[in-house]
């Protein structure tokens, strides 16, 4: 039996916040399990229109209608962690032969950051009010960045990610399900005003100007969730993106609000901020087992990950990388091979590509790779251009736009692929 709503001490909700502070959480609401129509409206026109790509994960019936997960649940406690970085997140862009990760993926998993936190506070919640709770990071149907903005932590911005007054775009989200009816915080309103920095530095185009995502577009979905080949149009766009993509989070003009994250397990390892791509295109599957060990990359595997190394080889400019490109030839993985051929037409002179796939071509046997040997440049399918204006860098255009809280805002909910402010 659960208490009822009166039997509950009236500073319930103040005791949880404090304690879910002196824990090390940076932010904490209180919401309903709830989701308004328009949330789950928009949650149906994106899928009906197939902008989640392969996620079919995302079809689920109970993210529109959270309380099918757990019929007893009547609140939702939001928790945040920053997980803001000191450097630059993006100066390893300019560094062609290296790779850059995405800033949430440079040391260990934040789920297992998180979930030790989670777990303390529910026992605590527990134990305190004689109640039960579940505990989510990522880990549930659960649409976490609109019951985030419910709850007060912050609005979702036109990148679709959540934006916190004090954290920027730099906040890791969990929840902790509860039957306690808890007092709800205020929705946070939009402060994105007239700004549109997120669609201005968008690589590929994936965002539109009303703040939607077209996740089949996103470098962070074809890096880490598209398992085949990425499409060829949308290669040279990713450059040396080789896990996830930060554009449009680094360039939110809330971030300079955002300290860097005190948490020794978020800040990044020297090796995972610009690592060699020629070192990890070298990896075989043991070597990456080893490397990436309780890091968010071992989700993906050695093959997905040394396709966007090899995608990022192709796009460096580096004539000098085209023998670590040619020695994944003979790869084990048609996935690896065929992103080595694709890199290979970009770094050879046309003689020698040539030359080389007429040595090559007759001993491949995966229709795919021989498709990616003869396919000539303008035989890759149009695809709409980035939205940066060529020749511009992100910080180019954080120059060119206004500050926050410019104009009036937008509070339409959208949907990222990924429940962090990924």
């Amino acid at each position: 039996m659960f208490p009822l709503a009166d039997s509950i001490s009236p500073d319930a909700r103040d005791r949880i916040r404090k304690q879910a502070y002196a824990l090390g959480f940076d932010a904490v609401g209180f919401t309903r399990l709830f989701l308004p129509a328009r949330v789950r409206a928009d949650l149906a026109a994106f899928l009906a229109e197939g902008r989640h790509g392969d996620m079919a994960w995302m079809e689920s019936e109970r993210r529109a209608d959270p309380r099918r997960l757990w019929p007893d649940a009547a609140s939702v406690i939001m928790l945040g962690l920053n997980y803001a970085p000191a450097e630059d997140p993006l100066a390893s862009l300019a560094h062609p032969h290296c790779g850059t990760i995405s800033v949430y993926a440079r040391n260990l998993d934040y789920h297992d950051v998180i979930r030790i936190r989670l777990k303390a506070l529910g026992r605590w919640i527990q134990t305190t009010f004689t109640t039960d709770v579940k505990m989510f990071v990522d880990t549930a149907p659960l649409l976490e960045k609109p019951l985030a903005a419910a709850s007060h932590i912050g609005w979702q911005g036109r990148h679709t990610n959540l934006i916190s007054r004090r954290f920027g775009s730099w906040l890791f989200l969990g929840e902790i399900l509860t039957p306690l009816v808890l007092p709800a915080d205020p929705p946070h309103p939009s402060h994105c005003g007239t700004c549109h920095r997120c669609h201005a530095a968008c690589p590929t185009g994936a965002l539109t100007v009303d703040g939607r995502i077209d996740t089949r577009r996103c470098i962070s979905y074809l890096t880490i969730e598209y398992k085949g080949l990425v499409p060829a149009a949308l290669r040279p766009l990713m450059g040396n993106r080789i896990y996830g993509c930060d554009d449009c989070l680094a360039v939110c003009p809330w971030n300079r609000f955002a300290m860097p994250t005190p948490v020794a397990d978020l800040q990044p390892r020297t090796d995972r901020i610009a690592p060699e791509l020629a070192v990890l295109a070298a990896l075989d599957a043991a070597a990456f087992t080893e490397h990436f060990r309780g890091s968010p990359l071992q989700r993906i595997g050695r093959d997905r990950l040394v396709r966007n190394v090899l995608l990022a080889i192709g796009n460096s400019g580096r004539p000098e990388l085209a023998a670590v490109a040619q020695a994944r030839l003979t790869d084990v993985s048609a996935l690896v091979r065929g992103a080595a051929v694709w890199a290979l037409s970009r770094l050879l002179d046309p003689a020698r590509f040539a030359a080389l796939r007429n040595q090559c071509l007759p001993l491949e046997q995966n229709g795919t790779v021989q498709a990616e040997w003869m396919m000539e440049e303008n035989d890759a399918p149009s695809f709409p251009q980035g939205n940066r204006a060529k020749g511009t860098t992100p910080n180019d255009t954080i120059n060119a736009l206004p500050h926050p809280g410019e104009g009036p805002g937008r509070s339409d909910s959208h949907y990222g692929i990924y429940s962090k402010s990924p």
